[in-house]
């Protein structure tokens, strides 16, 4: 058969895979990524061949791979006609779904074959297979480990084909050979227990889709045709959705209007292990900050031409602050974390913000600016912080120094706060983390950006309890920039950063 002929698309595999039981054949499968093929992935399937008369091997579809925005480094259509060149590959066929259990389920093979370094199950994170063992043997077939030589495509792709530029390479070349992939991981799973509060605005994010179909005959407008809209949950809602997905014990403390509030929406959208503490602001609908969007017909590159909020972002008024902190003065003492958001809407009054940085067992600090607040809405309105994460131009704002090195502005925020800890992102550069008077620069992991909105809120989201945990501040600078790096390759808060993704990403920055 010609290596061509191999390649099928996966109803048909499953066709012919049945047709083959039907005559007495025993059928492998054998089911992966494979980015750059090397002389182990030959070894699995030679071995995996020999127990049986046929071997199939199904391909993770590019868009399923999640080992960051580098990968994979060869498209799905290469990666398939790398397999079938080989002779022991009967046939190929690329996935339709995330995973592979969907795949067992419709070819029902009569071995499914792994590495062995997959037969120790509590070592895999995503926990994958053990539900693929458990779908093989519900249709009778059997897992199988074979014992070859292995390599790490990871680790080849990122020492030889320079997918990253040389300060990257360089980063993670010193940095892996002082951390384990495995540790860092553990770091992250021991954020489950701590009890966490959310506190800031919820906001509605609505991207309204277009394309360009010229200028008004009379007027210098740009005209789009209407595409469609789409809604996420931002705000401290995104912040809550990270959270929660590494987190059991995730309060949000936020405030929504009282007019228009859509709260069937934020609830259809928040993670239901998130408890929510709602306020309602007096005479205000819930934030909803409306983009136009228009995208590269080339690169489907989106671009934002234009937004628009549906806001009061007046303060709120006496009464509402003193309501607000009755209840946080109830409840602040029962967490070990707060997390402050603070997007400068009208939310955090003065007695407020004094209340929440008197009564923190541990506060980290986020606050924004943006088009509602420009130039109002700075870090220092806090009078002390244990961990602040803002961006550059937030930290220039503040300090009103426009050309200053970010190192003097960071001593200089910090010693206004009493903050020993502090991390400033720096969009391209990565980002400059302060702790105890030492300056740490890590650079941007990010090879594919689609969309940054939501990335401060992502990295600030799983570094701020990272820190509560006393975790080494380097790490805690290299998990937020791959946080950040995989908040970019969505759009949106379409999806929430999750463990799976985020430690398997982990993993391959660091072979």
């Amino acid at each position: 058969m010609k290596n061509n002929e191999k390649i099928v698309e996966l109803d048909e595999l499953a066709k012919i895979v049945s047709k083959l039981k039907s005559k007495g054949k025993k059928v492998v499968h054998c089911h992966g990524v494979f980015d750059l093929l090397h002389v182990g992935h030959i070894r699995h399937f030679e071995a995996a061949k020999k127990f049986g008369d046929i071997l199939v091997v199904t391909l993770t579809q590019d868009k399923y791979v999640k080992k960051g925005p580098h990968r994979p480094a060869f498209t799905e259509k290469l990666r398939a006609e790398a397999i079938a060149a080989l002779g022991c590959v009967d046939y190929v066929a690329i996935n339709k779904w995330p995973t592979a259990e969907e795949t067992i389920e419709l070819l029902k093979p009569d071995f499914y074959a792994k590495g062995l370094e997959y037969s120790k199950f509590s070592d895999d994170y995503t926990k994958g297979i053990i539900t693929e063992k458990d779908t093989i043997e519900k249709f009778g077939g059997k897992i199988i480990f074979t014992d070859e030589i292995t390599f790490s495509s990871s680790a080849l792709i990122n020492r030889y084909l320079h997918v990253f530029p040389k300060n990257v390479e360089d980063f993670l070349l010193d940095f892996s050979k002082k951390h384990l992939s495995e540790d860092i991981i553990n770091y992250l799973e021991k954020i489950y227990d701590l009890r966490i509060l959310i506190i800031g605005e919820a906001i509605i994010d609505e991207y309204v889709y277009g394309f360009p179909i010229g200028k008004a005959g009379k007027e210098s407008i740009i005209a789009l045709k209407y595409l469609k809209t789409e809604k996420f949950a931002g705000g401290t809602l995104a912040t809550a959705n990270h959270l929660a997905n590494f987190s059991n014990n995730v309060d949000l403390f936020t405030l929504l209007g009282d007019k228009d509030s859509q709260e069937d929406f934020i609830n259809g959208h928040l993670n239901k292990k998130v408890n929510r503490l709602f306020h309602y602001k007096k005479d205000a609908p819930t934030i909803v900050k409306r983009r136009f969007l228009t995208s590269n017909p080339l690169t489907n590159q989106l671009t934002k031409l234009l937004e628009y909020y549906i806001i009061n972002d007046n303060e709120i008024d006496k009464e509402q602050s003193k309501e607000l902190q009755a209840h946080l003065k109830e409840i602040l003492p029962d967490y070990d974390h707060i997390l402050v958001i603070d997007y400068g809407h009208g939310m955090f009054t003065k007695e407020i913000i004094n209340l929440i940085t008197e009564k923190s067992k541990f506060l980290a600090v986020n606050t924004q600016t943006n088009a509602g607040n420009m130039g109002f809405n700075t870090v220092s309105k806090y009078q002390k912080a244990d961990y602040i994460c803002i961006d550059e131009p937030e930290i220039r704002f503040d300090t009103r120094e426009k050309f200053a090195c970010v190192e003097d502005l960071i001593i200089s925020v910090t010693k206004k706060l009493s903050c020993k800890k502090m991390i400033l992102t720096r969009g391209t550069e990565g980002c400059m983390v302060y702790s105890h008077n030492n300056f740490i620069s890590i650079p941007a992991f990010s090879e594919k950006v689609v969309d940054t909105m939501g990335a401060g809120d992502a990295f600030i989201s799983i570094t701020s309890p990272l820190v509560a945990n006393k975790v080494p501040m380097e790490i805690v600078g290299f998990v937020g920039n791959a946080v950040g790096a995989l908040k970019c390759m969505s759009v949106g808060n379409r999806e929430p950063i999750d463990k799976p993704t985020l430690y398997k990403y982990i993993t391959s920055l660091m072979k």
